[in-house]
């Protein structure tokens, strides 16, 4: 079996990321092939396709939310994304027991004899009015009859696992800050929920990782849980594995892809990419050292923005009034500096709207 060295699996995630070349997509498309943007930080998904999009106004995204193309909603590991209207639709079921069993595992205690059907029909009639609510609008509205549980775990519960919610513009418009206001997808969408199968075969895990092949692979099952949460996909995984080609990593982790997937040669260059907080090129593996060092693996999960140098995590980014400031992880070379530089100017120029492209880069950290 072909073994893939750490840096062909990089090369083959840059592209499959739209992060060795830009893409010439509309929005719709790139959130689509993405699987969705991580984005419980509203303004992070604008970075992540000006990074990948040779052409993004952030107009367009802002425009496909509030016409309904794309919703913010709870999915992959009961974190908020940005997705298709139609990929909410057809994953919100697949996702819902998962979505359940995380919000018990944190409100464990809380919840205990709550009747969580009960919970959903109660929180469901609240909401059918077609009133957007903020969670604890509905938390309030339904503690007389369950008033031990507390207002945040009833309002976690709901929210993030029982009812399948959109969180509605202005949130998540550019440049724009707003609190978090639900409503139920189907009321947003004007659709139902896709419901779950009831033969006891499982189409949308098998469209899962397939999705997850053609913008993560090559991977192995325990990055397609990572990125998903999902624990009952190796039944979908057996269904279509007739249609995948196996290599192998340096650890000897069998990997899965699809055949007709990019795999660029391993030493084709790779650009200088800036990456938003909690991006998922990081995000979406079990097994991130195909783009980040282990001893810098925690920034994925902290919230810290990145760039990539020759493909791989070399520095952190913050920004300040009309100023991106990066911090490298490792001293850089007079050329990685150009370059950091280069992109860091045209980065910083999209976030001001063209009125700055200053950049500060400084002493590594310790």
């Amino acid at each position: 079996m072909t073994v893939l060295s750490t840096r062909a699996l990089n090369r083959a995630t840059l592209a499959r990321q739209l992060l060795l070349d830009r893409a010439d997509l509309p929005a719709r498309h790139a959130v689509a092939h993405l699987c969705g943007l991580q984005a419980q930080e509203p303004q992070e998904p604008f970075v992540g396709l000006w990074s990948r999009l040779r052409a993004f106004p952030p107009a367009s995204l802002s425009d496909l939310l509030s016409e309904r193309h794309v919703v913010r909603t709870h999915l992959m590991r009961r974190t908020v994304h940005l997705v298709t209207a139609d990929d909410a639709l057809a994953w919100r079921s697949r996702h819902g027991p998962m979505l359940r069993q995380r919000v018990l595992g944190t409100y464990r205690r809380e919840l205990d004899g709550v009747d969580l059907d009960e919970l959903a029909a109660a929180g469901l009639a609240v909401m059918s009015d077609g009133h957007p609510r903020s969670m604890g609008d509905l938390a309030r509205a339904l503690a007389p009859r369950w008033p031990t549980p507390g207002p945040r775990a009833l309002g976690e519960m709901l929210v993030a696992a029982l009812l399948p919610m959109a969180q509605l513009p202005p949130r998540g418009l550019w440049r724009t800050k707003a609190g978090v206001r639900n409503a139920l997808l189907s009321s947003w969408l004007g659709r139902e929920v896709d419901p779950p199968a009831t033969d006891g075969s499982d189409p949308v895990g098998q469209t899962l990782v397939r999705r997850y092949l053609a913008a993560f692979g090559p991977a192995a099952t325990a990055d397609l849980r990572a990125w998903s949460g999902l624990t009952g996909l190796p039944a979908a995984v057996a269904a279509i594995r007739d249609e995948l080609i196996t290599f192998r990593d340096d650890r000897g982790r069998e990997l899965l892809d699809l055949p007709n997937a990019p795999r660029p040669d391993p030493d084709t260059p790779a650009p200088v990419r800036f990456l938003p907080a909690f991006d998922n090129a990081l995000l979406g593996y079990h097994d991130r050292t195909r783009i980040v060092d282990d001893l810098h693996r925690g920034l994925s999960v902290t919230g810290a923005r990145v760039v990539l140098l020759d493909g791989r995590v070399a520095a952190t980014w913050t920004t300040a009034p009309a100023t991106v400031t990066i911090t490298p992880l490792r001293p850089l070379s007079r050329s990685d500096r150009t370059a950091i530089t280069e992109e860091g100017r045209s980065l910083s120029s999209f976030l001001s709207d063209g009125q700055s492209d200053r950049v500060q880069i400084d002493e590594p950290s310790p």
